[in-house]
Parts: C-alpha cells; structure tokens; sequence
C-alpha cells in the first residue's frame, strides 16, 4: 500500500509540473536552425509568462491549432513598428542587433539576405503590431512559416504555452539557448 501512495504522489507531481510549471516540447522543422534543430527537446517555462510581459527576442513556444506547437523568436510586441531593410531589422525606428543570425548569415551560398526587406504593413497591413498580439519570426528567415505568412500572422497572447531557453533532449546537445 504505502508504494502505491508513492506513486500516486509521484505521479500527481509530475502531473502538476507539466501542466502549470515546465514541460518538454519536441521541435519538428527547420525554422529556428541553429539556435534549435529538429528532433531536439526544449523546455517550456509556463510560469515566466504569469509574472511578467514577453519581450523581443524572447523565444516562444505558442499552439499554432490544436496539438500543433510553434517555436519562433518574439521580434514585435504590442505597439511595435518593424521594419527590415538591408538585412538590418528595426524596431520603432531604431536598429536592433541579432546576434543570434550570425551562423545563418555567414553561412549564406548566394549574395542575398537572410531577411528581405518589409515593413509590418507589407505582410500584416498594421502600422503597429496590436494589443495583445506578437509579431514572431523564426531564426532561419529563409525556411520559416511565421508572422510573414497570412496563414500564422499575429500570435496571440493567449496562445503562447511559454518561452524557452533549454534544450533537453539529446543528451550530447542539453544547453542553455542565448537571446
């Protein structure tokens, strides 16, 4: 009786942790390569979001429809303008640095961009980006279904499970994933 207590005391843990605290996603596709490849699993602060607002650069985990799950990078919160010129992104008139699309800039084999040039009104027709909503890209601009398509556009608050910067799963890849 008393290891049936026990697991069932596990269990109720282990239950509670991945419904309201952390929980493991596995990424499917290309579109945040190298920051996070296919296969591997990152884990999902759900709790970060209760406490506080994103913030660009923040990399999130949202329900793009039932069971499906994105992970992009936060590039527009509510009130932004964006605008990509010359591979350059700028945020409410001001340049933004993105470190984290180094690799995938050098690692270009023809002589264009890794982000063509747009504004938030060529894909959204939005000035700004709207209350309640976030503007995402994926790290590998190139091969990224986000914000820029009209079939995932804005991201809603609501549906963002929470942000992530770990790697869990391999084991020879667990790191901590730098904005």
């Amino acid at each position: 009786m008393e290891w049936l207590k026990a697991c069932v005391f596990a269990f109720a843990v282990v239950w509670i942790v991945n419904a309201f605290l952390f929980s493991p996603v596995k990424v499917k596709g290309a579109s945040m390569m190298p920051t996070v490849e296919e296969g591997e699993r990152v884990i999902v602060n759900k709790i970060g979001k209760s406490f506080s607002d994103f913030e660009r650069s923040d990399i999130i985990v949202f329900e793009e429809s039932p069971g499906t799950y994105f992970i992009k990078r936060v590039i527009g919160i509510p009130g932004d303008t964006i605008e990509y010129k010359n591979d350059v992104l700028y945020v409410n008139g001001e340049k933004v640095e993105e470190p984290y699309l180094d690799t995938n800039k050098e690692g270009l084999v023809d002589t264009g961009t890794l982000t063509e040039d747009f504004t938030l009104y060529d894909y959204t027709g939005e000035q700004k980006v709207p209350e309640g909503q976030l503007f995402v890209l994926g790290d590998n601009r190139r091969k990224s279904s986000d914000s820029r398509d009209s079939r995932v556009g804005f991201i809603e608050i609501e549906s963002v499970l929470g942000t992530t910067n770990i790697v869990s799963w391999p084991v020879q890849k667990i790191r901590i994933i730098n904005n």
